[in-house]
Formats: C-alpha cells, structure tokens, sequence
C-alpha cells in the first residue's frame, strides 16, 4: 500500500484564495429549470426566467416600477412601525426581529401604499414584500392595506394589493388575526361604493391574507405557477389523509376550478391592468 504515500494533498490555501477572487452575483440558478443565468440579462427580463419563465420574488418597489408609470408613485405612510403591542418575547425578542429586518431590507415593514398612475388613470396600491418576515401580515400591513382602500374610496379610484405573504404575524397574535376583518371590511365599503378593487396574488398567498383581502378582487389575476391558498399542502395531506391532485395550490390549479380569473405575465402587467382600469373606470 506504499503508492498512498505518494499521492499529494491538494493545495486547499490557494483554491481559497482563487475562490475568494471570484465575483460574487455575477450568476443565478433557476429554481425551476436549473438553468445557469446572468444576473443582469436576468433583471433586464424582469426577473422572469427567459428559458422555463420562472418567476422570482421581487421587492415591492420593483413590483411597483414594474405595474405603474415611470416616477408616478407616491408613497404615503411609510414611517409606519410596529410597537410590539403584545410585548412578545422569543429566543430573539420581536423588536430586534423588527430592526434586522428593517436594516436587511430597508423597509419599516412588509407592505408599501400609495397612489400611482397606470397609462395616465390614478389607482391606490398597497404592495407586499416577501423580504421582510415573510411577507407577515400585521398591524401595520393591516393599515396599509385598509389605508389604499379608504384612499380608493375617498379619491373614486380603483384600488389594487398586491399580495405576497406567508399568513399572519404570530408575534402580534389575536391583533394579527383582527386584520382580516380590518381590511374585508374596507373592501367591503369598495363594493358598496361600486369602487372597482383588483387584487393580484403572487408566490406565495397563504393564511390570513388569503383568507381575506386577497381572494376579494372583483378581478383576482395572479403570476404563473404561485402558490396560492391557507394551509400548505403538506398540512392538508395530514389533515385529510389523501394524496393532493398534482399542481394542487398553484395558479393555474385555481384558474381551472374558479378561484383566479386570469393568469399574467409579469411583462404584460402594466397592459392589462391598464385594461382592467379602463374597462371598470367611467
């Protein structure tokens, strides 16, 4: 066995030094097809895989960029924050939560709102941010949203939320849960008003937000292949014991059986939108 002396150890110092030169982002692996992507050829395609058209998470400005026209935002209560009402207390305490995710994503909180202009014709937006806890419904995204709608209502502009979120926010508890009356009460005071509400879902919608203001659009349109609904999938198998329908929870899932009325390219938003403005819009 004397030829296992002879083999030489690699140089392991300088593959770290060669690795530590690399550019980093340079580079992208698509989730769906695993396909190797630039970085920039992929944000000049809106951040949708050109090969499989994937859709990744954007930011809520991003997505507001994307859907109205240029420098026509203006955004309203965005210092709003959270207090910790319930005083929760964790291995981490939900303030320091609060702050790191205020420093990682350099938002005061999940959703942004305010007014903006689609081929000229002004709406009320509230826009969800996956980035911050997970896109967590609050207090404060609870007053976001309700505050588009009372702008809506106010201004007789057609409102649109734009939803990404994984439910509600456990540290905040019953006062969390109380959002989803807040905001279906809101969009109920659209209807009555005749006030035309869009309500667009992408990946993911789950919990409280679905189980509320989200699937109350007089038109709900979604981005391809989003998950979409309260419980996950996994939690339902558990609970009912049966194997789910394959693509169960996805938009085009829900598009077949009634939930979603239409499916969107994120490049054809800012179009059809704008005809869904038109056509509710005197």
């Amino acid at each position: 066995m004397g030829w296992f002396h002879q083999v030489k150890n690699p140089k392991l110092k300088n593959v770290k030094k060669i690795a530590s030169n690399t550019p980093v982002g340079l580079w992208k692996k698509c989730n769906q097809c695993g396909e190797i992507l630039q970085t920039d050829k992929l944000e000049e395609n809106l951040n949708v895989c050109p090969l499989c058209d994937y859709h990744y998470r954007i930011s809520a400005y991003e997505r507001i960029a994307v859907m109205t026209d240029e420098n026509s935002f203006e955004e309203i209560s965005p210092d709003l924050i959270s207090n910790n009402p319930l005083q929760f207390q964790d291995k981490m305490p939900y303030v320091q939560r609060l702050q790191a995710a205020i420093k990682t994503t350099g938002l005061k909180d999940t959703t942004v709102c305010g007014t903006a202009t689609i081929d000229g014709r002004p709406v009320a937006l509230a826009v969800m941010d996956f980035r911050f806890m997970g896109g967590s419904m609050g207090v404060v995204t609870g007053e976001k949203v309700a505050l588009a709608m009372d702008i809506g209502f106010e201004k007789k502009i057609p409102v649109i939320v734009v939803s990404c979120s994984g439910g509600a926010r456990m540290q905040e508890g019953i006062l969390s849960l109380m959002q989803m009356a807040k905001t279906s009460a809101s969009r109920a005071r659209l209807k009555s008003a005749g006030i035309p509400y869009i309500s667009m879902l992408t990946d993911p919608t789950t919990g409280g937000v679905a189980a509320s203001f989200s699937m109350l659009g007089d038109i709900n349109i979604a981005e391809p292949k989003a998950l979409i609904g309260f419980a996950g999938p996994r939690v339902i198998e558990q609970s009912i014991r049966q194997t789910l329908p394959e693509g169960f929870q996805r938009s085009e899932f829900l598009r077949d059986h009634g939930f979603i009325d239409r499916i969107i390219h994120r490049k054809d938003l800012k179009k059809e939108l704008s005809f869904f403005v038109k056509m509710f819009t005197p």
